[in-house]
């Protein structure tokens, strides 16, 4: 297993007396998108500031790369970063040269690279304009290619697709999909929740500064349901094939996740053989909106007084028959 590119360990950040981040753990590997998601003040831009090194934890630690970014400037030269949103540029430059300026205090950037960025998010005809004139989301856009000038090892981003409209937004997911699947670390908060789960490794729901769950979404992408006749007996038989990573039981449907690729074709055969009657068999799509819907409120009912720890609502998804 490879070694995190993001460590977080117990962070706290307080402003006064009052806890903005609370005793937050995560790590973030090469090759992953992981996103912060939460309701406005629930922390995520104050932890993506920690973690980019602009502001200093209260307690806890930050390693980025094996180093502290809050002490070694060289951990941050491999740091790619858009912590503002929108994005801060001089607006009486264009656009080519803001990104050249930028590319300039970052090192010596080739001019080919600064071409190269602005036409991977899309902005090579607005590139002699000056930035001053740019819409919210062009300069959201710039931003990103900024952030990807030096071909960062790792890549925090605080709202990136914010005021986009929705091909800028599909523009930027696969840019960032895109520098994940070449070993970038990919950090940022988001509120596209319906988007991210299509490109997304990870998502964190945050709430009044905590962690209060993780999502694993590369099992959720590749999961499957079948509707059957007899489930339990479905799981059963299921649950001894080595081409199935894991299943459970919902309702008259069997949800279940293969360990390897093109064995749907196998699940109605095995099933069929066993004489159990197959009505339907589809990809089961993740509802992250209805899923963090739900845990924010359980967290606030948690915090109130009035959840019970025998609630149903608070069981988890994959614990037993599901």
């Amino acid at each position: 297993m490879s070694t995190p590119s993001i460590e977080v360990d117990h962070l706290t950040k307080r402003y006064g007396r009052r806890p903005v981040v609370r005793d937050m753990s995560f790590t973030v590997n090469p090759g992953e998108v992981y996103a912060l998601v939460g309701p406005n003040g629930a922390g995520k831009t104050t932890v993506i500031r920690l973690v980019a090194g602009l502001a200093f934890p209260s307690e806890g630690s930050v390693r980025m790369l094996g180093g502290n970014p809050h002490q070694e400037p060289a951990v941050r030269r491999k740091l790619g970063a858009v912590v503002e949103a929108p994005a801060a540029f001089y607006p009486y430059l264009t656009g080519r040269g803001n990104l050249r300026l930028h590319g300039r205090l970052a090192g010596s950037v080739p001019d080919d690279r600064v071409d190269e960025v602005l036409d991977m998010m899309e902005l090579g005809n607005a590139a002699e304009r000056r930035v001053g004139v740019y819409s919210l989301g062009m300069r959201q856009r710039l931003g990103v290619a900024a952030a990807m000038l030096t071909r960062p090892e790792v890549l925090i981003l605080d709202e990136p697709a914010s005021g986009m409209d929705p091909l800028s937004l599909h523009l930027v997911h696969a840019v960032l999909r895109d520098a994940a699947s070449n070993g970038t670390a990919v950090l940022l908060s988001t509120h596209h929740l319906d988007e991210v789960v299509a490109y997304c490794t990870r998502v964190a729901i945050m709430e009044e500064g905590a962690l209060i769950d993780e999502v694993n979404l590369l099992d959720r992408r590749e999961r499957y349901r079948v509707w059957v006749d007899r489930p339990h007996d479905a799981r059963a038989l299921l649950d001894t094939q080595p081409w199935i990573r894991h299943a459970a039981v919902r309702g008259e449907e069997v949800v279940f996740i293969p360990s390897e690729t093109g064995v749907i074709g196998r699940v109605s055969a095995s099933l069929a053989e066993a004489r159990i009657a197959v009505y339907e068999l589809t990809r089961d799509i993740f509802d992250l909106r209805g899923y963090y819907r739900e845990r924010v409120s359980n967290e606030r009912s948690r915090r109130s007084g009035a959840w019970s720890p025998d609630d149903p609502r608070m069981s988890g998804e994959w614990e037993g028959d599901a």
